[in-house]
């Protein structure tokens, strides 16, 4: 064997032997904005050096990573993630993702929405674009000064992906300006089918409502400077978005070729064509919204099949490592995470 080949595959045994030393810890936080009233459940994952627990090896309906429950901080500052699920998921909708990240020495926070979830569902909270991102800023001053966690994160190295409602959340904190009263606009004329949505059919007969109109013609201030990268995976509001001067951190926008829900032409690609600099990856074929849920076991996909069952060209959790490929190489490239 040539030298230079020998000396390569035992560096990388010694990577992978250090690497599968590392196991990935998870927790919950329960954080809560007194002054907008908003409980925000937020789950931590993390690299750990703790072994698994027999308890930790629990069911789940999902195809999932076993994660040690409450495992012990590593002891390095490493980077913060910070993840937005889609309308009516949940915190653990891209858990997937979240652990492609921790492997490469990321910290990972997942926000449930409040009102915005499958298992709480508030009318309004579906439409109002403006209470996440607010979300997410206060998740992330919540985790640098919670006693527990702060000591681990470098609050210099803050990045951010979301699905869907997530993804336009990711823009509008990256300081990307949107109209929100053309958008209900647009929601009430030709982008009405749009609001009939699995999760919550019939929202367009909520447009009218004054607090939401009151809260579109002045809405708070998105952008948050602390936050440096932005991955947005089939971003949706894509026909508010207006204009991306203020945006100066690097963006990566992902979209599905025949996504039904945040069709790629007015979402995904007006994002891509309209943010200067940013990358984007379009997956081809018969690749749809819904493929970057979790990946299922049979009898839930039987149980709802529009959320966790693909078109028959369709490999979900192929679909699922081209898109960490691309977010771990992006969050790398541009937080550096500094762990081994």
């Amino acid at each position: 064997m040539h030298r230079s080949i020998y000396i390569t595959l035992i560096i990388a045994l010694f990577h992978h032997t250090i690497c599968a030393q590392t196991h990935i810890g998870e927790r919950t936080f329960h954080f809560k904005d007194e002054k907008r009233n908003r409980p925000l459940t937020t789950e931590i994952w993390y690299p750990t050096t703790d072994t698994l627990k027999q308890s930790d090896k629990a069911f789940s309906p999902f195809t999932r990573a076993q994660t040690v429950r409450d495992g012990k901080f590593p002891t390095d500052k490493l980077p913060l993630i910070l993840i937005s699920h889609g309308t009516g998921g949940s915190r653990l909708s891209l858990e997937w993702l979240a652990d492609a990240l921790v492997q490469k020495g990321f910290i990972v926070a997942a926000v449930d929405h409040w009102g915005n979830t499958y298992d709480h569902k508030i009318p309004l909270e579906f439409l109002k674009p403006w209470e996440r991102p607010l979300d997410m800023s206060f998740v992330i001053s919540s985790l640098l000064s919670e006693p527990d966690i702060k000591d681990v994160i470098n609050p210099d190295k803050i990045g951010m992906a979301g699905f869907s409602f997530g993804g336009y959340t990711a823009i509008a904190l990256a300081g990307g300006r949107f109209d929100f009263m053309s958008l209900l606009n647009y929601y009430k004329t030709t982008g009405r089918q749009q609001l009939n949505l699995p999760e919550f059919p019939n929202l367009a007969k909520y447009l009218d409502d004054s607090t939401l109109l009151a809260g579109a013609k002045n809405p708070p201030k998105l952008y948050d400077k602390r936050i440096k990268a932005f991955f947005s995976i089939s971003p949706a509001l894509g026909p508010g978005f207006v204009s991306d001067k203020n945006i100066s951190t690097p963006v990566y926008i992902v979209g599905s070729q025949s996504d039904s829900i945040a069709p790629v032409k007015t979402n995904a690609l007006r994002y891509h064509q309209l943010i200067k600099g940013s990358q984007c990856y379009i997956n081809p074929g018969k690749t749809g919204h819904y493929v970057m849920l979790q990946e299922a076991i049979d009898d839930v996909k039987k149980e709802a099949p529009t959320y966790f069952t693909d078109d028959v060209s369709v490999n979900r959790h192929l679909v699922h490592l081209k898109v960490d490929s691309l977010a771990v190489g992006f969050f790398v490239k541009n937080l550096n995470p500094q762990f081994h």
